[in-house]
Order: structure tokens, then C-alpha cells, then sequence
């Protein structure tokens, strides 16, 4: 007869399972995102543009570096990283991925009802008479609006990015079986990995070409949003947090980092955003070659956070319990929070003038935040719940009435 052992215990000071770390890590970094948008978009509105140049509205340089840090790539690099998990582990250590169908069922569940439902009534209550801007509103439905030079920030202005996201899975459902298979037939696990890794490369390095010919080459000023705001120049984001996926899943449970690495390459990266925000020009334009470098920073800093032995502050304080639940609610903050700004502008409620920054900063977020809790709870989360509809093979799940009590 055999017994049942007890679970061992888990020794001093290990870790949770990967997965569910990394979980709790990203939502922490998700957190520190939205609330980085939300700051930096208040800046960007009290920012004062005149004949002798630019003037925002903090006169601390190293205040207005933080503020007026650029966090989209970081959204792009942690997407492309979780999305490209699945496809690098299959490619490199064999295995299946979800089917096609039930990858963009389950992408189409957690962004499409909010958006939809945001950009209807925000288009709404600024077209009040018939026909309005329809074309506007048939780009941000279509999410083509990062194509066009007028309209890319119309109605939802930081959406042109949920544009990019909306490609990124379409290439990513194109690209990744195709890796799967070119690597299937090769032997050597190191083979595998190349071919992975050179992909990602090459992806991130044909936005940095375009970058340069149309800067250097063809003289494009930064103004032209279809130009720098594109696929073609910002996928690099997308690159970078793909090639985080392969990496992560070459090395596997191998040289993961200790403490003693792990921060100086965290210090380091962050050293380096602060750096890039630092110096962008006068007028607030970045540095030409700002997103691809911000893109490598964040995955280096995502890297030094997650492929770890032990986990350090810098986790602990991702994982706080005031900063995980706005990480839980950073879509849906991400969303309102330019509406809801611009309201209490309409409205008279926020401060006149640079001088107001200080006090508009916590005015935004005592509106924003709660917004975006009663939007997850009422949207986010019960659409959320249609994703369980289908199987991980993409076919409709089927569920079995509960037997009946005798």
C-alpha cells in the first residue's frame, strides 16, 4: 500500500514560480507606465510653445526629465514580450502554439469593447451634429488613424499606438509559425536560437534604417507623425521585446542574475531613459534615435528585473500593494485619462496657465484613477470573462449544466 506524501516545504527565501512573479512584476511596471503617461500628458498640456522657443512648465531640469518620459515603448516591449513567449518556445524547444483564431479572439476581448465604447461616446460629445468628422471616427474604429497626418491624435490621442498593437498581432500571428517551422528542422538547440534571434534583429534593425534615411537622407522633420510614428519606424519596440522572448527562453533557468548584477544593470538602464529624457531639445523632440535606444534600455532593464535568483527592492517595489492595482487597471487608465483631462479643462476645473501644473498634476489623477477602476470593473473585467468562451485550440468551450440535488 502506498501513502500520500506532504508537499515539501519550500526551503528559506525561494522564490515563487516563475510565471506568477513575472506576473506580479509586470503589473508593477504596467502601474509605473500608466501613471508615467498620465504625468506625462498633463506636462505636454501645460507646455507653452512661443516665438522664442519652448518653455515647459517646470523650470527643474531633472523634474522635467522624469515627467516628460516617453513610456510607449515600454508598453510595446512588455506586449511583444508576453505575446512572443508562447511562439520562442515552441520555436527553440519544440512544442504547439495557440491557434491563430483563438489568439485574436482572445487580443479582440481585452482591448476592442473599452476602445469601441470610449471612442464612441468621446467622438460623440465633440461631434454633436451629424454627419461630424466621420472620417475620424472611421479611422479610429479601423485603427488607421496613425496613418493620417491630421487625425492621428484626434478623439483618443494616445491611441495611434493601439494602432501598432493591432498590426503587431497580426504579424506576430504571421511570423511566429513561420519561425516555428524554419527552426523544426534543425537539430542543434543553438541553431534554433540564431535563427530566432537573427529575425528579431532584423526587425529591429529595419525601423532604425528608416529612421535615418528619412531623417538624414530625405529630411523629414519630426512633425511628420506618419512618418515617425509609424510601423515602420517604431516596430523596433515591438523587435525588442520579441527578442526578450527568445532570450529569456534560450537561457531558461541558466544564468539567471544575482542581486549584485541585477541592480547595477537595473541602475543602468535607468540611468540611461533618464538621460534620454534629459537631452531631448529645447522644444521637447526627441532625439532621432530616442525609441529604438529607449527600446533596448527597457528590455534591459526588464531582463535585469525578471531573470533573476533572488529577488531584490527594485521587485519589492513593483510588487507594492498601492502600485500592483493600477498595473490591474492601466488599460483602462490608459484610455480615459486625456478624456477626463480635457474636461476638467473645458470645464474650468484645472488651473490657468504653467504656474497651475503643480496643482493640475493630483487634480488629473484624483479624476483619472478612479475612473479607470469603475471602467475595469464594469467593461474590462466582464469582457475580459468571454475570452474563457473559447478553448486554448480556439474552439467554442462547451460548459455542462451543474447535476441537479436529490
Amino acid at each position: 500500500m502506498t501513502t500520500a506524501t506532504a508537499p515539501a516545504a519550500r526551503p528559506p527565501g525561494r522564490e515563487a514560480d516563475p510565471p506568477r512573479r513575472r506576473t506580479r512584476d509586470l503589473d508593477g511596471f504596467r502601474g509605473l507606465a500608466a501613471l508615467s503617461t498620465v504625468a506625462f500628458h498633463v506636462w505636454q498640456e501645460y507646455f507653452v510653445y512661443d516665438g522664442t522657443g519652448g518653455h515647459p512648465p517646470v523650470k527643474n531640469p531633472a523634474l522635467g526629465a522624469v515627467l516628460s518620459l516617453e513610456v510607449i515603448d515600454l508598453f510595446f516591449v512588455v506586449s511583444a514580450f508576453l505575446l512572443t513567449l508562447s511562439y520562442a518556445r515552441a520555436a527553440i524547444d519544440g512544442g504547439s502554439t495557440r491557434p491563430a483564431r483563438a489568439f485574436l479572439f482572445r487580443r479582440a476581448v481585452r482591448i476592442l469593447p473599452l476602445y469601441f465604447l470610449a471612442v464612441l461616446v468621446v467622438w460623440a460629445t465633440r461631434n454633436p451634429d451629424l454627419p461630424g468628422n466621420w472620417q475620424d471616427l472611421l479611422e479610429h474604429l479601423t485603427f488607421t488613424h496613425v496613418f493620417d497626418q491630421e487625425r492621428i491624435f484626434y478623439t483618443l490621442g494616445p491611441t495611434w499606438s493601439l494602432s501598432l498593437e493591432v498590426l503587431f498581432y497580426f504579424v506576430l500571428v504571421g511570423l511566429g509559425p513561420l519561425a516555428v517551422r524554419a527552426c523544426r528542422p534543425l537539430r542543434r538547440r543553438g541553431s534554433r536560437i540564431a535563427v530566432c534571434a537573427a529575425g528579431c534583429l532584423f526587425l529591429y534593425a529595419a525601423p532604425l534604417v528608416w529612421i535615418t534615411v528619412a531623417h538624414y537622407g530625405l529630411g523629414i522633420p519630426p512633425t511628420d507623425w506618419v512618418a515617425y510614428f509609424g510601423p515602420q519606424a517604431r516596430f523596433g519596440g515591438f523587435a525588442a521585446g520579441m527578442a526578450l522572448a527568445v532570450a529569456v527562453t534560450a537561457l531558461g533557468d541558466r544564468a539567471r542574475l544575482t542581486p549584485r548584477t541585477a541592480l547595477p544593470l537595473t541602475a543602468l538602464a535607468l540611468a540611461g531613459l533618464f538621460c534620454l529624457s534629459r537631452y531631448s531639445d529645447a522644444e521637447g523632440n526627441t532625439f532621432t534615435y530616442y525609441h529604438p535606444i529607449a527600446s533596448a534600455l527597457w528590455v534591459l532593464l526588464l531582463f535585469s528585473t525578471l531573470h533573476i535568483r533572488r529577488r531584490t527592492f527594485w521587485n519589492r517595489f513593483l510588487t507594492a500593494r498601492w502600485l500592483t492595482p493600477i498595473g490591474l487597471i492601466s488599460y483602462s487608465l490608459f484610455i480615459w485619462h486625456e478624456p477626463v483631462m480635457l474636461l476638467l479643462h473645458n470645464a474650468g476645473l484645472l488651473p490657468a496657465g504653467p504656474s497651475g501644473f503643480p496643482l493640475a498634476m493630483p487634480i488629473v489623477f484624483l479624476a483619472a484613477l478612479p475612473t479607470a477602476a469603475v471602467s475595469y470593473w464594469i467593461i474590462e473585467y466582464p469582457a475580459g470573462l468571454l475570452g474563457r468562451l473559447k478553448d486554448a485550440g480556439g474552439r467554442p468551450r462547451e460548459f455542462y449544466p451543474e447535476p441537479a440535488l436529490r
